[in-house]
């Protein structure tokens, strides 16, 4: 499954490792140190200014102008749609007998 984080930005949903606040990036330099690095690479991709939050994934890290929490409920519908049970190939059997 993939989820629309902004900015014309979709991501693979098992990619996702964290999502996390814009402002913890700075009150941690540990944060930065990674987001500095992860820059030099050019694996940082989306909006600075205006940055809500901040996407990690395996390959790249994403900012973007949604916030944390309108993310993860993105994410978890997302969690739910796959749990939902999939019926098509009965309603199929029950036309085509019909």
């Amino acid at each position: 499954m993939f989820i629309h984080i902004g900015n014309d930005n979709v991501i693979r949903s098992k990619d996702v490792i964290a999502i996390i606040d814009y402002n913890l990036i700075s009150s941690s330099s540990i944060m930065e140190e990674m987001m500095e690095n992860a820059a030099k690479e050019k694996k940082v991709l989306g909006p600075t200014v205006d940055a809500k939050s901040v996407m990690i994934t395996k390959e790249v890290i994403y900012y973007s102008t949604l916030s944390v929490s309108t993310l993860k409920k993105r994410a978890s519908m997302i969690s739910t749609i796959s749990k939902l049970d999939d019926f098509s190939d009965e309603i199929k059997e029950e036309i085509e007998e019909a």
